[in-house]
């Protein structure tokens, strides 16, 4: 599973939207080559969850807005390889705790890993240190506050471990609209919101 270049991987599932904020995986390999050396495919790729090709890549990312309910080859896939070592990144578009995708996603976890399995981390994890430094654990989304979704700022993220270290990171923050904009605008902002981006891709490369 482990390869020399890091590719930015989405994943395609049947239900639902897959294919949401186009723009951040480009801003995010941007801001990997600006901040660290992993060596980069700097195009983004889309993995068919039922596909075996998902077992050649460490790390995916899957979203959307709508209903998740993976069929039997994608539940399978999914499982062994999160078991297996593969970090998934999954961001909640609708960034709302009670909305389709959240409750559909996480049924699919508690069927696939049991009712315990995926819990809040706590904000001195390795994942806010991994390169970055965050003490107050998840930056702040500006799209928690825009009342689309439950109009509250999540002040920790989920995740499911195995062997100790995290297999699906799971966020109702909607990083995936924070980032998704061209990586020339970047500098016009304060602070780049995409150094969180890095944190992930470092912590689940175990770089």
């Amino acid at each position: 599973m482990l390869r020399s270049t890091f590719t930015f991987v989405r994943l395609k599932y049947q239900s639902g939207d897959w294919d949401t904020d186009q723009r951040m995986p480009s801003n995010v390999l941007n801001s990997l080559l600006e901040y660290t050396t992993i060596p980069l495919s700097m195009e983004e790729k889309v993995v068919d969850l039922a596909s075996d090709e998902l077992f050649n890549y460490p790390f995916c990312y899957l979203s959307g807005h709508k209903l998740v309910q993976f069929n039997q080859q994608e539940a399978n896939h999914f499982k062994q390889y999160v078991e297996l070592g593969g970090f998934v990144f999954a961001d909640d578009c609708n960034h709302d705790i009670d909305g389709l995708f959240a409750r559909s996603f996480e049924e699919q976890m508690r069927v696939l890993f049991g009712a315990d399995a995926m819990k809040k981390i706590p904000n001195d994890h390795p994942l806010y240190s991994s390169f970055f430094t965050f003490e107050k654990g998840p930056p702040t989304s500006s799209f928690e506050l825009n009342g689309w979704g439950d109009d509250l700022v999540h002040d920790y993220l989920k995740a499911i471990e195995v062997n100790g270290k995290i297999g699906v990171l799971y966020s109702n923050k909607d990083y995936g609209c924070e980032w998704d904009y061209d990586f020339r605008n970047k500098r016009f902002l304060a602070k780049d919101n995409t150094q969180f981006a890095v944190n992930i891709v470092v912590y689940a490369l175990g770089a």
